[in-house]
């Protein structure tokens, strides 16, 4: 049985839990204008899709990761106007949107199943921090994809918890009367917020097609988009503690790779089932600690709440 190299194995941790990461954030965005979107999966295939297809046609990952996004921001608009203007319940709109992505995917990729990436993100070393004893080789020799979301978490941090435009989101999911009130435009804002989520929901597809696994397959996401669902819950809607959830699930999926290239005598079945167990045990875990500790539920107060102007008190 061959040694797990551990510096391979964080570094690919970081690659694993990028999709989920980009995945995450982009549903914290979207829940916290008070939206529910439980379609990531087929947001993210129809992105990964996206991506795939229009990096294959034009040579450029710029405009496949754009084309990624599109088609992410696309579908979150469907659910927009289904779940905010026409007032479908969400969790129906979300599982719709997900069944709806996944045959999508299915329909439109069946061409392309099997093909590798005609072009694909590659790592890049950044001078000087690359040269780092273990911390250059886990962190620093990633790809454009992985270092643009080192700097996603804490801009969204920040954007939410200390800009004017954050109140206002936070507003609108916490109180959509109150923030009507205020001269908030709550229904533009949720249709904003949704969209961004939706775009970034994307680019977590297009990184399983355009870096972490370039090539096209059928289901290719292997129901990352629900563990991202999942993960919001753990990170109570703070991307710190996103990017906490989605290491900790591609720590996981990484540590069944490296046991399966190890050689150990584990059927490959349920190595491959371990990282979305483990998962769902520490999501179960962060919510007693969170009784526990009477943190409380952190979740915008009107998470999945359709509001209507005529019905404001």
């Amino acid at each position: 049985m061959a040694d797990i190299d551990a510096i391979k194995l964080l570094a690919t941790t970081v690659a694993a839990g990028t999709p989920v990461l980009y995945a995450t954030l982009g549903e914290i965005l979207t829940e916290r204008s008070g939206v529910l979107n439980l379609g990531l999966e087929g947001m993210m295939l129809v992105g990964g899709l996206a991506g795939f297809a229009a990096t294959a046609s034009t040579g450029n990952l710029v405009i496949g990761l754009l084309a990624a996004m599109a088609a992410g921001a696309t579908a979150a608009l469907l659910h927009a106007f289904f779940s905010i203007t026409i007032g479908v319940n969400q969790v129906v709109s979300g599982l719709a949107l997900t069944l709806a992505g996944t045959g999508i995917a299915s329909y439109f990729g069946r061409s392309l199943v099997g093909q590798p990436a005609v072009d694909s993100f590659k790592p890049i070393e950044l001078p000087i921090l690359s040269d780092i004893p273990a911390l250059g080789q886990i962190l620093f020799r990633q790809d454009l994809m992985v270092y643009l979301s080192f700097l996603l978490v804490p801009i969204l941090f920040f954007f939410i918890y200390r800009t004017r435009p954050g109140l206002r989101l936070r507003a609108v999911g916490e109180s959509p009367a109150t923030a009507d009130s205020q001269g908030i435009r709550v229904t533009l804002t949720r249709y904003v917020y949704t969209m961004a989520g939706g775009a970034l929901v994307g680019c977590g597809g297009a990184y399983v097609s355009l870096a972490y696994s370039p090539s096209w397959q059928e289901n290719i996401t292997a129901g990352r988009g629900w563990i991202a669902v999942g993960l919001v819950i753990f990170a109570m809607w703070n991307p710190w503690r996103a990017l906490l959830g989605a290491y900790l699930f591609g720590g996981m999926e990484a540590f069944q790779f490296s046991l399966q290239v190890a050689g150990v005598p584990v059927s490959s079945y349920f190595l491959r089932m371990t990282p979305y167990l483990l998962t769902i045990i520490a999501l179960a875990f962060s919510q007693w600690w969170a009784r526990k500790h009477r943190s409380g539920n952190v979740a915008p107060a009107a998470l999945g709440q359709l509001y209507l102007r005529r019905d404001r008190n």
